[in-house]
């Protein structure tokens, strides 16, 4: 059986998705959700889904030796980054060579970096007119949203779209895409 870990700062959407992907597969295991948000709502969400959860502060979180030892513990195959906001320490990053992946909503190598995440790059987006958008979902390295690509899609934009247009279509690409490349990863 493969084991995951979703970190996830906000709402939960992705966590939903994934989870509910693979609730009926045998060979596939959300061994628990990590959050850094004390008011997330994946909170609510993996109490209703009887899904393990850790909650970590920041500072717990940038104590890597502690967080790995925390981490081995499940045996996992895979960490998946969905709607996590910090940055993953280097030390993780070196225990788990190409098993943490990252999905980010835009087409990378454009509108990433730190302080780009959610309707910020929407905005980022819009601001400078582009005709397409989209995810990349890629693995995680030392510096944010720079790991070797793994997938991406794209989704046409419209001169009337607002950025909450953009980030519904980038979210429905999310909810196709993403479970299945996890998927993909997994089988490989």
């Amino acid at each position: 059986m493969k084991r995951i870990a979703l970190f996830a700062s906000g709402a939960g959407s992705n966590v939903v998705n994934i989870t509910e992907h693979f609730k009926d597969n045998e060979q596939v295991q959300v061994a628990l959700v990590l959050t850094n948000n004390p008011k997330a709502g994946v909170i609510e969400k993996c109490a209703a889904l009887d899904i393990p959860l850790l909650y970590l502060s920041k500072k717990g979180f940038s104590e890597a030796q502690t967080l790995i030892q925390l981490l081995k513990g499940f045996s996992l195959d895979l960490i998946v980054l969905a709607g996590f906001l910090l940055k993953i320490p280097e030390q993780l990053v070196q225990n788990y060579p190409q098993k943490i992946i990252n999905i980010h909503p835009a087409l990378l190598p454009n509108y990433g970096g730190k302080g780009m995440y959610g309707m910020h790059v929407h905005e980022a987006v819009k601001k400078a007119g582009e005709t397409e958008s989209g995810i990349s979902i890629h693995y995680v390295n030392e510096h944010y949203d720079q790991g070797a690509l793994i997938f991406q899609a794209k989704t046409n934009l419209l001169p009337a779209d607002t950025p909450e247009d953009i980030a519904q279509k980038v979210q429905a690409l999310e909810a196709i895409h993403f479970p299945k490349t996890i998927e993909t990863l997994l089988n490989d």
